[in-house]
């Protein structure tokens, strides 16, 4: 039998419930009292990636909730709504269902490109901006239509066939998401438990399909009216105080796609590239990172 949602209420020093926003229902994870910070996940992932950060930011004076975007864990597997400005929207929605008008948003990989676009798309709900392995969604197209990164366009452009991509993520219990976590990551992560837990929550049905349909959104939108019209909005300058981190051993966004999303930055900005980790270094090495992203929200006026 494949696993059920409840495997990712995972105990810990925090809460689970579920959150509805625009008609979808959301699982969410809550810790700590004083200004909100949501966390948002990418791919292979779900909420858990943040435990680390669900401990250290209640610790710093933060509320911090980690939600299971759309398709994933806990939270609804609709049949679309798997394009970024309705990402966007359902986390903005959870926003204000949380009782809050806007929050500090930090967002890794695919988590990162929505907080992009809610920093854009809905400027009053983002107080602060951190994107975490995760370039301006403009940089992104950028290297995946002219730039030298094969591999990354490779990536998108195998996930657009239909059934295959699936089959092959999910086979063997997930092994391939294994094998992925270990390819981005630097050396050393993700022990053998990690990567267990990773691979059974891809298990449960429809998460396999719905995060695949977060990248084929991606592909097919560059040659279609609704990208050509997401990337138009997304040239306006984003006005929160923004932070960049990134793992200088990332082997699924390399460093040089992420450098350079300041030009789309009005706010001070600040670009942090942290050394020894990959494409997740808020796992990988946890104490850098919450060092630098606390240190950066306790600072009144971030400077560049």
């Amino acid at each position: 039998m494949p696993p059920d949602e409840s495997l990712v209420e995972i105990d810990g020093p925090w809460t689970h419930r579920a959150v509805h926003a625009g008609g979808t229902r959301f699982h969410v994870v809550e810790a700590g009292e004083g200004p909100l910070v949501l966390l948002l996940h990418g791919f292979p992932q779900f909420w858990w990636t943040w435990r680390a950060q669900l401990r250290s930011l209640p610790a710093a004076g933060y509320r911090a909730v980690a939600a299971d975007l759309r398709g994933y864990g806990g939270s609804d597997k609709p049949p679309r709504g798997y394009d970024l400005p309705t990402l966007a929207a359902d986390a903005t929605g959870l926003i204000r269902a949380l009782g809050e008008t806007g929050a500090i948003v930090v967002g890794h990989d695919w988590g990162g490109l929505l907080a992009w676009t809610m920093a854009v798309l809905d400027p009053k709900c983002v107080h602060r901006l951190v994107a975490v392995s995760a370039p301006h969604p403009l940089r992104l197209r950028q290297a995946l239509l002219a730039g030298p990164f094969g591999r990354l366009r490779a990536r998108t452009l195998g996930f657009q066939l239909p059934l295959l991509p699936e089959r092959r993520l999910t086979r063997d219990g997930a092994a391939m998401v294994g094998r992925l976590l270990d390819q981005w990551s630097g050396p050393g992560w993700p022990d053998r438990e990690t990567a267990r837990v990773y691979r059974e929550a891809f298990m449960i049905p429809a998460v396999a399909h719905s995060a695949l349909e977060y990248h084929r959104w991606l592909g097919r939108s560059q040659l279609r009216p609704d990208g050509a019209r997401y990337a138009r909005a997304m040239r306006t300058e984003v006005e929160a105080p923004t932070l960049q981190l990134h793992g200088a051993l990332d082997r699924c966004v390399p460093p040089r796609v992420a450098q350079g999303s300041s030009r789309y930055v009005s706010a001070p900005y600040r670009w942090r590239l942290l050394e020894g980790a990959g494409h997740f270094p808020h796992e990988e090495v946890p104490d850098v990172f919450d060092t630098e992203l606390i240190g950066w929200l306790s600072d009144p006026e971030p400077d560049r």
